[in-house]
C-alpha cells in the first residue's frame, strides 16, 4: 500500500469515526432519557450515586463502542469495494500491522 492510500484511509476513517461517535453518544443519551425518564448523569459528580454513574458509563461505553465497531467494519468494506484493495494497515489475516 502506498503512503497516499494510507493517508486517505486515515482521513476517511477519522471522519467516519468522529461522526459515528457524536451520533452514537446522542442516541445513547436519548435512549437513556426514554428508559429512565431522566437526563444522563454526570458520572464524575460526587452527588450522583455510584451505581447510577457506573450504569451510565457502561451503557454509553457499550453503545458508542458497538457503533464504532459496526461503522469501522462498514467503512472497511466500502473501501475494499470502491478502491479494490484491502484497507491499508491490515494483512491477509485481518491483523493490524
Amino acid at each position: 500500500m502506498n503512503t497516499s492510500q494510507r493517508l486517505i484511509w486515515n482521513i476517511y476513517a477519522g471522519i467516519v469515526g468522529a461522526i459515528t461517535t457524536v451520533a452514537a453518544a446522542k442516541l445513547v443519551s436519548k435512549v437513556w432519557e426514554l428508559t429512565t425518564g431522566d437526563e444522563p448523569p454526570l458520572p464524575n459528580d460526587p452527588e450522583v450515586p455510584l451505581r447510577r454513574a457506573i450504569t451510565w458509563a457502561v451503557a454509553s461505553g457499550l453503545g458508542v463502542g458497538l457503533a464504532q465497531l459496526l461503522m469501522n467494519r462498514f467503512a472497511a468494506s466500502q473501501w475494499t469495494r470502491i478502491m479494490g484493495t484491502r484497507v491499508p494497515g491490515f494483512d491477509r489475516a485481518g491483523r493490524s500491522r
